[in-house]
């Protein structure tokens, strides 16, 4: 060991920010033995203030992990050993324990498939049988764990598996969809091998660090097979049905039924024939594969009740786009899930059955009455009438902005502004901007460049209270708020006070497209200073926001609307112009923001904006 310790190079907890003197490791990686890269992710750690992945600063074999999962260490402190293979065997020995079963490399997989199953046979076990079954390959497959995806957050809803039991997957393949209170991510295997056993169903609640599954060798999914003569375990009927045939039969069963699935017509019926089409193929071995199905099928069980089944955010988009009833269509994916082609399909039924039903109406002398009379049909939403629980967003967004009511003094002052020279400005670069940065050319590039100019004469507003101190932040991290289908997330625009418009506009269009798309990080919505709402992108002329605590300040945006306005040129003559005007709307603060201190900062954001002069970032 002592050896080890010599030529071995340390990996050690980094600085991961101001005033962070310690850190959790959430996860390891890599586990004793495995082979890393230098810079290759080797463990997760979480501070007060970010979660983050640690890469090993050279390339070589972990020889030992000094720092288990939910310890905490400080900075600087040793958490693992990285060296040459041969000094392995002092070092490996504490560890193997823990490994002798996470899964090995796909090469040596098929070699360790013979010692496993002499391992198995324990026939003598029949007592402990009752329990072993209901694990599944816990004590033989790597356990798949809830891991920390944010400050303060503790526990992680399932909202769906994207693998079932049998299937084979690779390392950092994604294996399911896990919401929580601040964002919605996909967790990714982190072993290759088979799926053994689902621990955690879609919509149950796990905390940080429980079992949500078991990965491991194919072989492991047949080792209960001693206990088959035990009837009575049919509730672990995910471990006693591939007592009958092997895993790749069954895996091949699957991937048929799945196929056949797709290309039904009629896909309500899919789900249920599923078992049944499989077997028709290989009759043999087609029977003992019924009771295998509940395992995959418990978590998507859902299915059948339509509205209750999990749809991607694209999807439940298009179906609010198109006007389509979620809980009426039948899903022809994998496991019932509803695809984009069958709300496509259901509102084009829905449009032919309206023309059919429109046709008679204009039969009379007048065909010009029915149409105007069809297009005022109200779409009734099919929530009308109807209770539903709250999301978690939504429940974390309600009592966040109750708290932030309760703990400040909330103040809103607006002010107009005109921004006709932007507006023209914008007209003349957009297409040669999007170019040159790959990114559209809004607004909002210019109204950031703008905040973010007068936060740095202005701190109090880019400030939060720490007990009976007013912190002045250094930096200008904007958060912006973005409307999506679950509720409204604020990633934030890290040092946006270092960022030009063409950095702006792409860093913009880069949260915006990932928050929408569920692929925001835990790292991506800390840190905010400022937060920047855009009310007006849905016609809003404006509104009073809440604070985004612990922020002092909140500034939105209104809508872009052209109307006459009194111009005064510099001899005092007035004339009527009609001009692109919009209102901004600053709430703030009142413990440590004045009504004075929030309107000269308006006037700061107002005369750059009506300024217009962004010309040097647009290269014109």
């Amino acid at each position: 060991m002592r050896r080890t310790e010599q030529m071995s190079n340390s990996v050690q907890m980094p600085a991961l920010g101001e005033s962070v003197t310690e850190g959790t490791v959430t996860r390891w990686l890599k586990q004793v033995g495995d082979t890393v890269a230098v810079d290759e992710p080797l463990l997760e750690v979480s501070t007060d203030k970010v979660d983050t992945e640690i890469p090993s600063p050279v390339a070589g074999v972990l020889l030992e992990i000094l720092v288990p999962e939910d310890e905490t260490a400080e900075v600087g402190a040793e958490l693992a050993r990285v060296g040459d293979a041969s000094e392995q065997g002092g070092a490996a020995e504490a560890p193997a324990p823990q490994q002798e079963s996470a899964p090995t490399p796909p090469s040596t997989q098929d070699a360790q498939a013979a010692p496993e199953s002499a391992q198995e046979p324990d026939p003598e076990q029949p007592p402990a049988a009752a329990a072993a079954p209901s694990t599944g390959g816990s004590g033989s497959g790597q356990a798949v764990q809830m891991p920390a995806l944010g400050e303060s957050v503790t526990e992680g809803t399932v909202t769906r598996w994207l693998k079932a039991v049998g299937d084979t997957v690779e390392v950092d393949e994604p294996l399911l969809e896990v919401s929580t209170d601040k964002v919605d991510t996909e967790i990714p295997s982190p072993v290759a091998g088979t799926l053994l056993e689902i621990l955690v169903g879609e919509d149950e609640t796990a905390e940080v660090g429980a079992d949500l599954a078991r990965i491991g060798d194919a072989s492991q999914a047949s080792s209960p097979a001693p206990s088959s003569p035990a009837p009575q375990q049919e509730p672990a009927a995910q471990e006693s049905a591939p007592q009958e045939e092997s895993l790749a039969d069954e895996v091949a069963e699957r991937e048929e039924a799945r196929s056949q699935a797709e290309a039904a017509t009629q896909p309500s019926a899919a789900p249920a024939a599923e078992p049944a089409s499989a077997p028709a193929q290989s009759a043999p071995p087609a029977q003992p594969a019924a009771p295998a199905q509940p395992a995959p099928a418990a978590p998507a069980q859902p299915e059948a009740t339509g509205g209750s089944t999990y749809v991607t955010p694209l999807v439940r988009k298009l179906a609010k786009d198109l006007g389509v009833d979620l809980s009426s269509v039948t899903g022809t994916g994998v496991g019932g899930r509803v695809r984009k082609q069958d709300v496509q399909e259901a509102a084009d039924k829905a449009k032919a059955a309206a023309a059919a039903a429109a046709a008679p109406a204009p039969a009379p002398a007048a065909p010009s009455a029915p149409a105007p009379a069809a297009a005022p049909a109200v779409e009734v939403s099919p929530k009308r009438g109807t209770t539903e629980k709250m999301s978690r967003l939504r429940k974390v967004i309600a009592q966040r902005m109750k708290e932030s009511l309760q703990n400040s003094a909330q103040l809103t002052t607006v002010i107009e502004v005109d921004v006709t020279r932007i507006a023209r400005l914008r007209a003349r670069a957009k297409d040669s901007f999007a170019a040159t940065e790959g990114a559209k050319l809004t607004f909002l590039p210019f109204f950031v460049k703008a905040t973010v100019e007068a936060l740095k004469q202005h701190p109090s507003l880019n400030a939060s209270i720490d007990g009976e101190n007013i912190v002045y932040h250094g930096s200008e991290n904007i958060s912006m708020a973005v409307d999506t289908p679950k509720g409204l997330i604020t990633p934030v625009i890290k040092d946006a006070g270092d960022l030009n418009l063409g950095g702006l506009a792409r860093k913009i269009a880069d949260l915006a497209a990932r928050t929408r798309a569920s692929k925001i990080t835990p790292d991506d919505l800390s840190g905010g200073t400022f937060t920047i709402t855009n009310t007006g992108s849905i016609g809003a002329l404006f509104d009073t926001p809440i604070l985004n605590a612990p922020q002092v300040a909140i500034l939105g945006t209104g809508a872009i609307v052209k109307r006459p306005v009194v111009l005064t040129d510099a001899e005092g003559q007035e004339t009527i112009a009609i001009r692109s005007m919009m209102y901004l709307a600053l709430s703030y603060d009142h413990q440590i923001v004045d009504g004075a201190d929030a309107a000269r900062f308006l006037q700061t954001v107002k005369k750059r904006i009506e300024a217009g002069a962004f010309e040097g970032d647009l290269g014109l």
